[in-house]
């Protein structure tokens, strides 16, 4: 090896020894969160479902905390979005503001858990709905339980149920047939009708508008959702008998030409009054109602304004308006191992209180709580050690690892293990959290920085010799 190169590696070991550089080991990082992305795809289920126009795609992402211990929280949640081809849930009909969309999902434990977990989840209230206007969802289902014994959880995505809740209020449905309206769900007029748009405000109809009809039989029906309806019309001297149905049921015959006590009434479309509205509550579903000119003698007018539609169902999900999503293909499997709680009587800790498990806890399944023995590689609850979480996310295929556990119980997870702080001296000013003692006198560090430093000035020297005896041979410096 050439002084030089001597001379170098002396002075860059003086240097890093002057500059106190030192390698640390590395240290373990924080679990970080598993991830687990799952295609959907909805389809109906409800006789009226929010799925109205084709299967609904949803993408979801299932997210587990690891760091998890026995006592702590089962933390995770579940993201819903639409996948962005065009698809959505839709309205059933006709809904003033407040109605949503919910959903409960379906996670599987398997190894030691055994079970199913329902987390679940509302979108935000839905304002007025007109049939197949758009629905949101539920930005995420979520379900947090207590950890309350060690072993290993296989969580695996399953179905997801959704329902719509109807507000408890009413919405009314205008006369006219808008052309945004399915044909299921809007005015259908049967026969010979007449619109009459742009009449006096002070006449007080739904939109200064209604229709009218003089042939006799001719009708106008109205498909809804909803627990009660009510036909609205004007009070008029020359209106004719009208025949009102339910389901096809003949349910009662009104006459807007009269008055509550069957008096004839002096009225000119005198309008929005309820000339008649269904008596007792009907089952929650869909229904149809239909309003028939009743003349027999002559060919008296009839009219019709609109029909306010009721939902009153305490804003329960009633099944009416269901879907069901199922993976697209297969999903994959989160597998999480829990491990043991910290000991409950740390040794030699003086400022620190222990801690103690909670007597009662809420378990997610009823299945058999695990006992193995720890020179089995699989957790055991009884050990006091605490072993870290081993998550592994595979699509498809659910892999698992095992941690690696100490056959030995008397080493308590939670034992205080004083070391030397960073800081040797507190700053001045700063809160005396404990001082390290001063250290004995070492001149160890000093000789090592002398010897480096000695080193750099022999190479320097010897190099100085070197030049001139080569200036010597060259016949240069004597």
């Amino acid at each position: 090896m050439s002084r030089w190169r001597k001379a170098w590696i002396a002075a860059s070991v003086g240097s890093l020894a002057a500059l106190g550089v030192v390698v640390l080991p590395n240290l373990p990082a924080s679990a970080a969160p598993a991830d687990l992305e799952v295609e959907y795809i909805c389809t109906e289920t409800g006789t009226s479902s929010i799925v109205r126009n084709g299967p609904v795609k949803l993408t979801t992402y299932l997210t587990f905390e690891t760091d998890l211990v026995v006592g702590g929280p089962l933390n995770y949640s579940w993201k819903l979005e639409y996948t962005g081809d065009g698809s959505t849930f839709q309205s059933p009909g006709y809904f003033g503001p407040g109605g949503q969309v919910h959903a409960i999902g379906n996670l599987e434990l398997k190894s030691d858990w055994q079970g199913i977990l329902q987390p679940r989840g509302s979108a935000e209230p839905e304002k007025e709905l007109r049939p197949d206007a758009p629905l949101g969802l539920p930005p995420m289902l979520n379900d947090p339980g207590l950890i309350n014994r060690t072993g290993t959880i296989r969580i695996t995505p399953k179905d997801i149920d959704l329902d719509f809740t109807p507000p408890d209020n009413s919405v009314v449905i205008n006369d006219g047939d808008d052309a945004d309206n399915p044909s299921d769900m809007m005015i259908v007029y049967n026969g010979t009708w007449v619109p009459r748009d742009d009449l006096p405000s002070s006449e007080h109809h739904v939109h200064n508008d209604l229709h009218e009809t003089t042939q006799l039989g001719a009708s106008a029906e109205l498909t809804f959702v909803g627990t009660s309806v009510k036909y609205i019309g004007p009070t008029d001297k020359d209106s004719g008998p009208v025949n009102i149905y339910i389901d096809g049921s003949k349910r009662a015959t009104v006459d807007p030409s009269r008055d509550a006590n069957d008096d004839p009434v002096n009225d000119d479309l005198e309008g929005g009054k309820v000339l008649w509205e269904s008596p007792t509550p009907l089952k929650y579903g869909k229904h149809v109602i239909k309003v028939e000119n009743a003349s027999t003698s002559s060919a008296k007018p009839m009219w019709l304004d609109a029909f306010e539609v009721s939902t009153a169902t305490a804003q329960n999900p009633t099944g009416f308006h269901s879907a069901k999503c199922t993976p697209a293909s297969p999903p994959g499997s989160i597998v999480v191992t829990v491990g043991g709680s910290p000991s409950s009587t740390p040794p030699t800790s003086p400022t620190s209180t222990p801690s103690t498990s909670p007597t009662t806890s809420q378990s997610p399944t009823n299945g058999t709580s695990p006992s193995v023995s720890p020179t089995t590689g699989s957790p055991n609850p009884t050990s006091q050690d605490i072993h870290p979480p081993i998550v592994a996310v595979v699509p498809g295929v659910v892999s698992t690892a095992t941690p690696t556990t100490s056959t030995t119980t008397s080493v308590s997870p939670t034992a205080t293990k004083y070391v030397r702080p960073q800081v040797a001296k507190t700053p001045k000013g700063g809160v005396e959290t404990g001082e390290a003692p001063d250290p004995p006198a070492d001149t160890g560090a000093y000789g090592l920085i002398a010897s480096g430093s000695a080193m750099i000035m022999g190479s320097a020297a010897g190099g100085l010799l070197l030049w001139r005896r080569r200036a010597v041979h060259a016949g240069g410096v004597k």
